[in-house]
C-alpha cells in the first residue's frame, strides 16, 4: 500500500481477545497499518486511514482512570473506547479508540506515539492507525465494526443512556460499557459491574510439588497446595494443621474436609473468631450417616436458622436502604451541580451578552465623537478658507475697479487727443483747400516738376507744425 509519496505501508493483524472467561468470551483480529512511518510528519500518514487507532502495549497497571488521565484534552474527541487483551502478551492490553473526525485522530497519532506513559517507568506509548476490527470468537459479534459490539443501553454508574453524541464510551475488557467520564472516577482496575480484573494475579503452584493445576487454597493461613487428584498436598495440610476450610482455584468454591462437601456461605464465630459453616437444615439421612446429631433438634436448628436468615435479610435491607440513600445523595449531587453550572453559565453568557453591547454601545460612542471632531475640524478649515477667500475676492475686486478707473481715464484721455487730432486734421484741410484757392485766384501756373514738390513740401511742413501745436 502507497501512502500517496512513494512510501510503502504494509497492512498487519493482531490477535484479540475480551470478556470475562468464566462467562463469555469474545475474539478478533485488529486489521492496522504498520507503524514504521514518520509520526512526525503527515505526509507519511497512510491516506487510506480512518478515525480509528488502538494503542498496543499499555500495562496492566495501569487503570482506566490512568488512561483517560494519560489522553488529557483528546478525551472529548474519543466518541468511543473498547479494552482488549493482547493475546501474545499477557502483562500488556490493547486499547481500540475512535474519534470524531480524522484531525484529532491526526493530532492524538502525532502527540502520543512514541511518548511514555510515566517518566518512572520505560513503557512508551505506541499509536497504530487501523484499517478494520473484526470479531471471530462468537456468532453475534463477526461483524467488522467496533460500533456493533455488545454495548448496555445505560451507563451502570450515572444511569443515562450511552449516547456517543453526548460523551465518549469506554468498554472495559470484561465488555461492560460506561461513560468515558464516569470510569475516569473509578481509581480500581477492576470493573465496577462484574469486580473482573484486568490485571489477573500470577498463576499459584503448590508449595510441596510445585504443580500449578488442581490447586487449592486454605482459608485460614493461606497455604497453596494439590488436590487429592494429584499428590494431595491440601488435604493432607488439612489432617496436619485441621484448617477444615479451602478454596478451589479454579472455581472459587470453598470446601469443607470436615463435612466432606463444599460450603455455599462461611461466617465467622464471636466466641472465637474462626471461620465456621452457616448451619443448614441436616439434610442427611440415618440410611447415608447411620446417625445424626441434629436428628433429635430439629425445631431448635430451624428457629436458629430462621433467625439467622432474618438477620442476614435485615443486613441486606439495611445495605440496600444505605445504597439507595447514597444513590440518592449522589444524583442530587449531580442536580445541584448541573444547577449550579447552568446559573455559572447563564451568568456568564448574561455578562459576556452585557459586556459585548456595551463594547459595541463604546465603539460607537467613539466612532461618533471621532466624525464629531473631524466634521468640527473641516467646519474650521472651512471658516479659515471662507475668510481667506473674502480677503482675496476684496482685493480682486479692489484691483478690477482700480483698473476700471485706469482704463476710463485712458480712454478719456485718447478721446480727447482724438478729438484734438480731428480738429487739426479738419483745420489743416481747411487750410489747404483755402491756400490752393488763393493761389488759383493769383493765377500761378505751378509746374509738375519741381515747383510742385515744393509746394508738396510746403504743406507737410505745415501740417506737421500743426500737429505739433
Amino acid at each position: 500500500m502507497d501512502s500517496g509519496n512513494g512510501t510503502l505501508i504494509t497492512a498487519k493483524s493482531l490477535s484479540f481477545s475480551s470478556g470475562n472467561p468464566r462467562i463469555e468470551e469474545t475474539r478478533g483480529l485488529l486489521h492496522y497499518f504498520s507503524d514504521d512511518v514518520d509520526a512526525a510528519s503527515s505526509s507519511h500518514l497512510p491516506l487510506e486511514r480512518k478515525p480509528l487507532v488502538c494503542v498496543i502495549g499499555v500495562p496492566n497497571h495501569m487503570t482506566y482512570a490512568d488512561f483517560c488521565q494519560f489522553c488529557g484534552s483528546f478525551v472529548p474527541h474519543m466518541l468511543e473506547m473498547r479494552i482488549v487483551r493482547n493475546d501474545e502478551m499477557e502483562d500488556r492490553y490493547i486499547v481500540i479508540i475512535r474519534f470524531d473526525n480524522q484531525v484529532s485522530t491526526d493530532g492524538f497519532h502525532k502527540h502520543f506515539n512514541g511518548q511514555r506513559f510515566s517518566s518512572l517507568e520505560p513503557e512508551a506509548c505506541h499509536v497504530l492507525f487501523m484499517i478494520d476490527v473484526q470479531y471471530t470468537g462468537s456468532i453475534e459479534h463477526a461483524q467488522p465494526s467496533l460500533l456493533n459490539s455488545v454495548e448496555q443501553p445505560t451507563c451502570p454508574v450515572c444511569l443515562e443512556r450511552l449516547d456517543q453524541e453526548t460523551g465518549g464510551i469506554l468498554t472495559t475488557i470484561c465488555n461492560h460499557s460506561f461513560h468515558c467520564s464516569c470510569i475516569s472516577k473509578w481509581t480500581d482496575s477492576s470493573c465496577p459491574v462484574c469486580r473482573y480484573c484486568q490485571q489477573q494475579p500470577e498463576k499459584s503452584i503448590c508449595f510441596i510439588c510445585q504443580t500449578s493445576e488442581n490447586l487449592w487454597i486454605c482459608v485460614i493461613c493461606g497455604f497453596v497446595g494439590c488436590g487429592r487428584y494429584k499428590e494431595g498436598h491440601a488435604i493432607m495440610h488439612w489432617k496436619e494443621t485441621q484448617h477444615c476450610y479451602s478454596l478451589e482455584v479454579e472455581t472459587q468454591r470453598v470446601w469443607d474436609y470436615v463435612g466432606d462437601n463444599y460450603v455455599h456461605r462461611l461466617i465467622q464465630s464471636k466466641t472465637d473468631g474462626k471461620l465456621v459453616e452457616l448451619n443448614v437444615p441436616c439434610s442427611r439421612t440415618v440410611s447415608d450417616y447411620g446417625s445424626c446429631e441434629c436428628s433429635g433438634d430439629i425445631g431448635i436448628n430451624e428457629a436458629i436458622l430462621n433467625s439467622k436468615v432474618d438477620a442476614i435479610r435485615n443486613e441486606y435491607n439495611e445495605l440496600l436502604s444505605t445504597q439507595l440513600e447514597n444513590q440518592k445523595s449522589y444524583f442530587e449531587t449531580l442536580l445541584q451541580e448541573v444547577k449550579e453550572e447552568t446559573e455559572r453559565k447563564f451568568a456568564e453568557t448574561v455578562d459576556k451578552t452585557v459586556t459585548l453591547k456595551l463594547q459595541k454601545a463604546q465603539a460607537k460612542l467613539d466612532r461618533c465623537i471621532k466624525e464629531k471632531k473631524f466634521l468640527d475640524d473641516i467646519n474650521d478649515n472651512l471658516l479659515k478658507n471662507q475668510e481667506i477667500w473674502k480677503a482675496k475676492i476684496q482685493e480682486a475686486e479692489e484691483r478690477e475697479k482700480k483698473t476700471l478707473r485706469l482704463a476710463d481715464d485712458k480712454i478719456r484721455n485718447l478721446e480727447e487727443q482724438l478729438k484734438d487730432l480731428m480738429l487739426h486734421l479738419e483745420a489743416a484741410q481747411a487750410v489747404e483747400q483755402l491756400s490752393i484757392s488763393d493761389e488759383i485766384k493769383d493765377g500761378d501756373v505751378l509746374k509738375i516738376g519741381g515747383e510742385s514738390s515744393a509746394t508738396y513740401r510746403s504743406k507737410t511742413t505745415k501740417s506737421t507744425n500743426s500737429k505739433k501745436r
